[in-house]
């Protein structure tokens, strides 16, 4: 068994213990409306999929959403027999490609032999028309637990939620039990692209991913910057196919607003044997949560990337707890770093954050860092293993902050004339373990198992973490 397949093992066998309520609200499903009965007592993790489905993360808002006007039930045999979708009552030909009022795809889950079905066609993905606001686009599985698996050569393969100028309306999307595995779809941006631009506050794009392995596209999973918050669990991220592979990534995530991951494994990232390549999970979201998640170089069909698995910013908030590391050798010498917290760009909205991104004479650090945790850009990792074909010099990197922008542009300039005091960054890791000489490069302000002074117990509390970094941006 392979390291990685021993992190998939311990992953199973520990899910009923990791996996408390805490954090979750539950809806009625597809209405969206919040629902008057108590959270339920059982751990969600033990919930039927049915159930467990109807519930998430406490800061989405799911009030005010809409039932999909359009409903389409997908034939599993006929389907494949067509090499497209082949509907059950109602089809698609009146729509003529294009959905007003949201939509959802409901593919049958099993063929006549009673096997999981597998799809030889990419989804459809209906143009999408009309007013925008509490609408919904769901695909998802006939049966909650039982994936269906769209798997098909064909180099443009996609799910492409394109939604241009959402402006302050209100959008949601699901996707539950579904496979994407399109290991020559080198066109599209992603596998799964949430290409929905122009959002501006109030408004807000949520996106639910459950129980959903995704392979293919430049990107296996791509998400542009806006008011997004993407929450994804008990997920496969398994790989791009992409031709530039030093500029595309298992998942990149591109200055959104929240990036949360449970319960779910990155892997197969593409690479060159002369070339660094990307990263496994590139993530420039305001606030990221990383929640029993497993991240490795393994790759699918070349050479590991040499680049840091994880490629994050350091402005913002993290926080992380059973985050698992893997890196296998790769053809050119790695990077340092496992993880980098990078500040020599800013994504997203730059009013999206709380403090200026710049050393520019605004802050200067008190003598104990520590008492002013809720002051700072902050980054929290508890319980993180690290399972390395050699011994990291370090396992995380926090980069400097600089003085000004580069012209016309959100580069930044200056990362390497800051003084230590100018900084407002700090990160902090308790219980790390593994293959590593020590926990942090030299840089920045961070603290390995730090004793924390009364009143900073809060960063250890996901909720109060997450309430803390959405509340300085109204969230």
């Amino acid at each position: 068994m392979s390291a990685f397949q021993a992190f998939r093992s311990a992953l199973a066998l520990t899910l009923p213990l990791l996996f408390g309520m805490s954090g979750l609200s539950q809806t009625s499903g597809a209405t969206g409306e919040v629902a008057a009965a108590p959270m339920p007592t059982a751990t969600p993790s033990l919930l039927p999929p049915e159930e467990r489905d109807k519930l998430y993360p406490f800061y989405m808002p799911m009030k005010g959403l809409h039932a999909p006007a359009v409903q389409l039930k997908i034939k599993c045999d006929a389907s494949r027999a067509a090499g497209r979708e082949v509907y059950d009552g109602r089809g698609a030909d009146d729509l003529y490609g294009r959905v007003e009022g949201g939509f959802e795809f409901v593919y049958e889950a099993l063929d006549s032999a009673g096997r999981p079905c597998v799809y030889p066609f990419a989804p459809w993905m209906p143009q999408i028309v009309g007013p925008l606001g509490g609408t919904q686009y769901i695909y998802r599985s006939s049966i909650p637990g039982k994936q269906v698996t769209f798997r098909t050569r064909d180099e443009w393969a996609t799910i492409d939620l394109r939604l241009f100028d959402v402006g302050a309306q209100r959008v949601h999307f699901e996707m539950r039990d579904v496979a994407l595995d399109f290991p020559g779809a080198i066109q599209p941006m992603g596998a799964l692209h949430l290409e929905v631009v122009g959002t501006t506050r109030p408004g807000l794009l949520t996106a639910v991913l459950r129980r959903s392995r995704i392979y293919g596209g430049k990107n296996g999973v791509f998400v542009p910057s806006g008011q997004t918050m993407l929450y994804v669990e008990d997920s496969d991220l398994a790989g791009n196919v992409g031709t530039q592979p030093d500029q595309q990534h298992t998942t990149y995530i591109n200055g959104t607003l929240v990036s949360h991951f449970r319960n779910t494994i990155f892997h197969g990232q593409q690479a060159w044997q002369d070339v660094a390549s990307g990263h496994q999970l590139k993530d420039k979201a305001y606030l990221r949560i990383y929640e029993n998640v497993t991240v490795s170089n393994r790759s699918t069909v070349t050479t590991a990337s040499a680049m840091p698995l994880i490629d994050a910013s350091a402005y913002g908030f993290t926080w992380s707890d059973g985050l698992r590391i893997e890196r296998v050798r790769p053809a050119q010498s790695p990077r340092d770093t496992l993880v980098d917290l990078r500040s020599e760009m800013l994504y997203g909205d730059p009013a999206s954050y709380p403090w200026s991104v710049l050393a520019d004479g605004s802050w200067h650090m008190p003598a104990d860092p520590l008492t002013v945790l809720d002051k700072v850009y902050l980054s929290v990792f508890v319980n993180t293993q690290v399972s390395s074909f050699r011994t990291e010099p370090y396992l995380f990197a926090l980069r400097p902050q600089g003085t000004a922008f580069e012209p016309g542009g959100t580069a930044l300039a200056g990362t390497d004339r800051t003084t230590r005091q100018q900084q407002r960054i700090v990160s902090l890791a308790f219980g790390t373990s593994g293959d590593l000489a020590r926990v942090y490069s030299p840089e920045g302000w961070t603290y390995t198992d730090p004793k924390l002074p009364a009143g900073a117990e809060w960063v250890l509390n996901r909720e109060a973490f997450i309430r803390h970094a959405l509340g300085l941006v109204g969230r």
